[in-house]
């Protein structure tokens, strides 16, 4: 059989579309193609998080926080994208690995990502993410490693994960990321963190979603999981602290624009 593609006012020429019969495939098989790019091609790059950016461009890594999914960063990742950078979003077990675990199941991973890129090699982490970010460097530190941005990782711990690791009833929830996320840590937990000698730039949040509930577990300012105070690295090339709760974080324009500026430069926009 036969088939016609009719190209309706030029539409399909006009945006480099062509449609047509793959050579040497099978009967009824056909080929989409999009500025020369095939539909495989296009599902291919989407899935390593590399469409729209060249193989040039620096790589982002985007870890999650606790009890999240790699699919939250995806508004962070199409942001990058569309600023020319290469976003690869990772997902891990946060509630039933240890820190060790995890750093031992994404190391290959990582591995993988620094070889295969060939500019610098970024990580941004929410919440917990940026502790994994920050064993995982101490453990195999990226050959081609660029800054790491921290959104409201709790560098201290945090007072709400001391809450519900000290209360049996809900001490289930935060799972094996409890000795991660407490503040008094034990040696061998601060230990793999490691410490922080390449450019580290943080954001915090200062606008909880429920300020009075979170002022009775937290000192304030806080983002409603993690204290400002928290935060905080001596070592980080930069701080800053944005009117956000602490789920907004990855997803805020402004907290983009921030992201986006320290990549680029190192430290954070301020209005002077």
């Amino acid at each position: 059989m036969n088939w016609k593609v009719y190209d309706y006012g030029g539409f399909y020429a006009r945006y480099g579309i062509t449609i047509g019969a793959t050579s040497g495939a099978s009967r009824g098989s056909f080929a989409f193609r999009l500025g020369g790019m095939t539909l495989q091609s296009m599902i291919e790059a989407r899935r390593d998080g590399s469409m729209a950016a060249s193989s040039e461009s620096p790589t982002v890594i985007l870890l999650h926080g606790f009890a999240g999914l790699s699919v939250m960063n995806r508004p962070l990742a199409r942001n990058l994208r569309r600023a020319g950078y290469r976003p690869v979003e990772i997902g891990y077990d946060s509630w039933g690995k240890s820190l060790e675990q995890i750093c031992e199941r994404l190391r290959p991973r990582f591995a993988q990502i620094d070889q295969s890129s060939k500019g610098p090699l970024h990580i941004v982490g929410h919440s917990m993410g940026g502790l994994v970010a920050r064993a995982l460097i101490h453990r195999q530190r990226p050959a081609r490693l660029g800054k790491v941005v921290m959104l409201g990782t709790p560098n201290g711990g945090s007072e709400i994960a001391d809450f519900l690791d000290g209360t049996l009833l809900l001490r289930p929830i935060l799972g094996r990321a409890a000795p991660a996320l407490v503040t008094r840590r034990s040696i061998a937990i601060d230990s793999m963190l490691g410490p922080v000698d390449y450019p580290v730039g943080i954001i915090a949040g200062n606008r909880p979603l429920m300020p009075i509930a979170a002022a009775r577990f937290l000192p304030v300012p806080c983002d409603g999981k993690v204290s400002v105070a928290s935060t905080r690295l001596a070592e980080a090339a930069d701080h800053i602290v944005l009117p956000l709760s602490h789920g907004m974080l990855p997803y805020h324009a402004s907290a983009h624009q921030q992201i986006r500026h320290f990549l680029e430069n190192g430290r954070f926009a301020r209005a002077d």
